[in-house]
């Protein structure tokens, strides 16, 4: 992996295709098999896919219950025969016992993915979600993962930008317990948004944020002391995201 595959920026016709996978994987509730079901996958990726999510699910030294549950989501989302779903679970069991990526491994995917990006883009949002799949993934299961990305020829901000969807979508659950976001990265996660949205949409977001823990709305709600101290602390941390938001995007 190279510094030069996460610096790079997408082509035009890339990053269109990637932004518009990225609106159907939320319209999906971040549920790549979900996506799999909209957009389908072409036959000749499930070799590079299932062996990539045997690589990952093996990283930190067994593979978990969740691993093969999405590679079985997966598999159903495929509509995979039997003899189909022995083959990927074949490529999987291959993934888990290498140590490194094979230097042909997902050939096809690397020499297709400039004039052809859907494919390689649906196999990454897979494979990032598989490295999710215990939340914020650890070190070496995102690393897998990157490298995964980088042998299917993609700059690794793709695996950045799907991972920071999941952030600002599915990660944070109680912004009250979060601390004082002190980078714009975690501002947008805390907002539910992306570095790749406009102000005009991280202003709405900060608003309905805002209007759903505003003191005026909760007075009229039957609330305990905890409830509303809870909410209090939730507007702050909208109010500090914000604030950091709009100095960022004022420079």
């Amino acid at each position: 992996m190279t510094s030069d595959s996460r610096d790079s920026s997408l082509p035009a016709r890339m990053e269109a295709e990637f932004s518009e996978l990225l609106g159907e994987l939320a319209a999906c509730g971040h549920q790549a098999n979900e996506l799999l079901i909209r957009t389908q996958l072409p036959r000749w990726c499930r070799r590079s896919l299932f062996f990539f999510l045997g690589y990952i699910a093996k990283s930190q030294g067994r593979v978990t219950e969740k691993d093969v549950g999405f590679a079985e989501a997966l598999m159903k989302a495929l509509k995979l025969s039997p003899r189909q779903r022995r083959k990927a679970i074949g490529h999987f069991r291959k993934g888990k016992t290498a140590e490194r990526i094979p230097a042909m491994k997902a050939l096809g995917l690397k020499l297709t993915h400039w004039i052809w990006p859907s494919p390689a883009l649906r196999v990454a949002i897979c494979l990032c979600h598989a490295a999710q799949l215990q939340g914020r993934p650890e070190k070496s299961r995102r690393y897998r993962c990157e490298d995964a990305i980088d042998q299917i020829g993609l700059p690794i901000r793709v695996s950045d930008d799907i991972l920071e969807s999941y952030a600002c979508k599915v990660w944070i659950t109680e912004p009250e317990a979060q601390p004082r976001p002190s980078t714009f990265e975690q501002a947008c996660q805390l907002l539910g948004v992306t570095r790749r949205d406009s102000r005009e949409i991280i202003k709405r977001a900060y608003r309905k944020k805002v209007s759903e823990c505003h003191p005026d709305k909760l007075a009229q709600q039957d609330l305990s002391p905890a409830e509303l101290a809870k909410a209090k602390d939730r507007l702050l941390r909208y109010q500090q995201a914000w604030e950091l938001i709009s100095k960022r995007l004022s420079v």
